[in-house]
């Protein structure tokens, strides 16, 4: 049995540690993620190491911690929030970001969203293009592994 791998604290699914380490987890081309994700309009690029992905997550508190960038990005600490914190909002503390902006300066990402199940956490992206004023994060699937079977990584 594998050890648990923890990114922001959390666990991530034992199918992605498989598709890493397994170097299955990759990117499936612009058209498919632009089918899933009709208004992403920026592209992507899939963090294929556990590394990667606990490096760049570290901006989820960052921005979240900012009180000029929580706003606008979206992101806030469910643990200090005065309320439960739902979409369009991603909770910092609950997230790991997965695919992050292929052109420096986009800021946006694909995260898996823990508040719905630690075991299988559904996937989330940011939104920039419905208003471009504020970022606003929206469900991709409902769970990690159905992601995985969308883009036939398997």
């Amino acid at each position: 049995m594998e050890k648990a791998v923890h990114v922001n604290g959390l666990v991530l699914p034992a199918l992605l540690i498989e598709l890493v380490n397994g170097g299955r987890w990759r990117h499936p081309g612009d058209d498919v993620l632009r089918d899933l994700m009709p208004w992403f309009e920026s592209p992507l690029d899939f963090l294929t190491s556990t590394e990667g992905m606990r490096r760049e997550s570290r901006s989820l508190t960052l921005l979240a911690d900012d009180p000029p960038s929580s706003p606008l990005f979206r992101q806030t600490r469910g643990s200090i929030a005065t309320a439960s914190v739902e979409l369009p909002w991603l909770d910092a503390e609950q997230a790991v970001l997965i695919a992050v902006n292929r052109i420096p300066g986009d800021d946006v990402a694909m995260a898996l969203d823990y508040r719905t199940d630690p075991a299988d956490p559904q996937v989330v992206a940011s939104d920039f293009w419905t208003d471009p004023k504020q970022c606003s994060w929206q469900a991709v699937t409902p769970t990690f592994s159905q992601l995985v079977e969308v883009l036939r990584l398997l």
